[in-house]
């Protein structure tokens, strides 16, 4: 037998054997470091990647530093961390390094003196806390910064907020089915109903994203569920969303004062885009609602929507006035922070490949609208005209100073 007779069997031979599958691995233009600091926002518990994701931009060819504990309170401990390829930094300062800075909250006024020239900041904006001064020293060191909460996706919504509020939804039903249970001093009732027995009275105040999958969560467990917007085209939405008639009305106070006194939960889930969410709720309706009934008020981190709200903790959330629990806990979503911490990583990992692929976060900037969004300082430039007029501080087009470079 010819050799090249042999080497042909051969060869025949080895492809009939179980062959390794090949995955194809994108070739990475431009490596990034991430630094993701240890929140120390009294009630954040979140974090913003989680082991899963860190793997993945780490084998992408990504460089993630986390500060020790970072993930504890949302149940990530650094072992797993290590074991995904991350570095762990174990003092605060050296986390802020890294090329690009990660973080849920905005920063503290502590954490702006430690950022270095010129470096990346993805984080929160929160309008309504902001001070003159934080923009000001963020200016002066050159910074170009992201709120995440206004990156878009390809549709052109909001993915942080939207998976945010989805959170505050749902939750916002399960903390008043724990108020209205025996166990936390409640009148003894279960959310929803069962046969023979009146279900519970839920009022919705708002028709954005909160208020759909609180409706969602409480129609499921068999509520009866009102809603109220002077929004008529998101109370809509909000029906072909769920995909069933519910009960719908604008803010009438006479209409609102009637569904109160027999209610037996009202969520407040109204938003402004001024940061000040409207006081639509009076005390004296509250005064006729029945006793033991519950309040949720998911708009509080804007003031809350009912007169009677103010701020509680995580540690000691609720308070009774004329005979309603109110539960005014800003941040709902850190009550659940895994689950949370798992939603903001399913949106930020893919946003940093995406800057590693563009080669970079100026190339990225150019190329991509979703992160364009959400840019309110580019190199120490303030391009959100909306902050620029708030504090009276000069304004540049993002667009044109990215056709001028």
């Amino acid at each position: 037998m010819s050799d090249d007779v042999v080497k042909s069997l051969a060869q025949s031979a080895t492809q009939m054997l179980p062959q390794e599958e090949l995955l194809r691995v994108k070739k990475k233009k431009g490596s990034l470091f991430i630094g993701i600091p240890k929140e120390t926002s009294l009630q954040e518990k979140r974090v913003p990647l989680v082991p899963d994701d860190v793997e993945f931009l780490v084998n992408n060819g990504h460089q993630v530093l986390i500060e020790s504990k970072a993930g504890e309170k949302a149940n990530f401990d650094d072992h797993a961390y290590s074991e995904a390829g991350a570095q762990i930094a174990y003092d605060h300062e050296s986390v802020f390094n890294a090329d690009i800075i990660l973080k849920v909250e905005p920063l503290s006024y502590k954490e702006i003196d430690l950022m270095q020239r010129g470096q990346t900041l993805i984080s929160a904006l929160q309008l309504s806390v902001q001070p003159k001064d934080f923009l000001k020293k963020l200016m002066e060191k050159k910074i170009t910064a992201i709120a995440y909460d206004y990156i878009q996706d390809s549709p052109g919504s909001l993915p942080v907020i939207r998976a945010m509020s989805e959170i505050a939804g749902n939750t916002s039903i399960l903390i008043a089915a724990e108020y209205l249970s025996n166990v936390n001093g409640g009148k003894g009732m279960m959310m929803g109903g069962i046969s023979g027995v009146k279900p519970t009275e839920v009022v919705i105040f708002g028709a954005g994203a909160v208020a759909e999958f609180a409706a969602r969560a409480a129609l499921g467990l068999g509520a009866m569920v009102r809603v109220f917007s002077n929004n008529t085209s998101k109370l809509r939405r909000l029906q072909e969303g769920i995909g069933q008639r519910i009960y719908t009305s604008t803010l009438q106070p006479k209409v609102i004062e009637a569904a109160l006194k027999t209610a037996n939960v009202a969520i407040g889930a109204l938003r402004s885009p001024s940061g000040q969410s409207p006081v639509i709720v009076s005390e004296e309706m509250i005064q006729k609602m029945q006793e033991g009934s519950v309040i949720v008020d998911v708009s509080i981190d804007q003031g809350g929507c009912f007169e009677t709200s103010k701020v509680t903790t995580h540690a000691n959330p609720t308070y009774e006035m004329y005979g309603v629990t109110h539960y005014c806990v800003p941040n709902i979503a850190s009550r659940v922070a895994r689950t949370a911490s798992y939603a903001l990583s399913n949106i930020f990992a893919p946003v940093i490949i995406e800057m590693g692929n563009g080669g970079g976060v100026d190339d990225c900037v150019r190329k991509t609208h979703s992160i364009r969004s959400g840019i309110y300082l580019y190199k120490g430039m303030l391009t959100n005209q909306y902050l620029a007029e708030r504090f009276s501080l000069p304004f540049k087009d993002l667009n044109l100073l990215l056709a001028a470079i």
